[in-house]
């Protein structure tokens, strides 16, 4: 009986699990539905000031090496790049935060072997934690804008890096985090925000506008521009790693229940075939008792 009450405790644990990880599917799909369409609303404006940014670099790629703007200016070989990294505050969202994690020590690795100093700026516990526990010094760590991302706290975290930039202590910005495909699909993206690599645009860029630049224009609109580009181009990615974490987190919690589910159906019929072999042997007992009596 002792190992019936065991398979019952067993069954009992295996199905309350089951209704938690249910519960936290049907939680992340209601959470990814609404972080989707801010997602779809946010990507219209990214697109638009993006094609603009591009549409100015490929003008001024034009110009040859004579770029003075210092967010347009090239730069050979840096000596210094600070990554932005982005995973979430939460686990439980299968690979999500490892992938992102893997992308980043393979271009620490990369960068480093080139002997090219690498500042890491984390945004989100998992991969602070990371880092921390591998005694891997951070120049950032930022912890509840990954699970709650406004423009405002993007604002001022990219502004911070892109100071740094202005001023020369670092010479490039590269953020990293996992994005939102689909429903079923994350992919990794790494994009360059600073310096823009305005060679890669010169012959893909189509002008649609009447947008043009001149030599003597007063940099600060374009200063405002692109910081405004910048700024966005950070809270769209908090925006789209958090779909993704979302989507990641739906999926695994699908894949936790499913097992649950089986798991339980497995004790049960174990369970079963145990109260069997009991209610015999003690039929057995019963049987061989009163043949003794006789």
């Amino acid at each position: 009986m002792a190992n019936l009450k065991e398979i019952q405790r067993k069954i009992r644990s295996v199905k309350n699990t089951q209704k938690t990880t249910n519960a936290m599917k049907l939680v992340s799909s209601a959470k990814l539905k609404r972080t989707e369409e801010l997602a779809r609303q946010s990507r219209v404006y990214a697109d638009t000031i993006t094609e603009m940014i591009d549409e100015i670099a490929a003008n001024i790629a034009k110009q040859g090496d004579n770029v003075e703007n210092v967010f347009f200016k090239k730069i050979a070989r840096p000596k210094v790049v600070d990554l932005v990294f982005v995973t979430a505050d939460k686990g439980l969202c299968g690979g999500f935060n490892s992938q992102t994690i893997k992308r980043v020590n393979a271009l620490m690795k990369a960068w480093q072997t080139e002997g090219i100093t690498v500042r890491l700026r984390a945004i989100g516990k998992k991969g602070i934690s990371y880092f921390r526990f591998n005694q891997i010094e951070m120049m950032d760590e930022i912890e509840d804008l990954s699970a709650a991302p406004t423009y405002a706290r993007a604002a001022e975290f990219i502004n911070a890096v892109v100071e740094d930039y202005i001023e020369g202590r670092t010479d490039r910005i590269v953020v990293v985090h996992n994005g939102y495909v689909n429903m079923i699909t994350q992919e990794i993206r790494q994009e360059q925000l600073v310096p823009v690599d305005a060679d890669a645009l010169v012959d893909q860029v189509a002008s649609t506008s009447e947008l043009e630049l001149e030599p003597d224009d007063d940099d600060t609109l374009l200063e405002a521009l692109v910081r405004r580009y910048l700024e966005y181009s950070m809270y769209y990615a908090l925006i789209d790693s958090l779909a993704a974490e979302h989507s990641a987190r739906m999926q695994a919690m699908d894949s936790a229940t499913t097992n649950a589910k089986e798991m339980a159906a497995k004790l049960t019929v174990q369970y079963n075939k145990a109260r069997q072999e009991a209610i015999t042997t003690e039929l057995i007992e019963i049987i061989s008792g009163m043949e003794s009596m006789k």
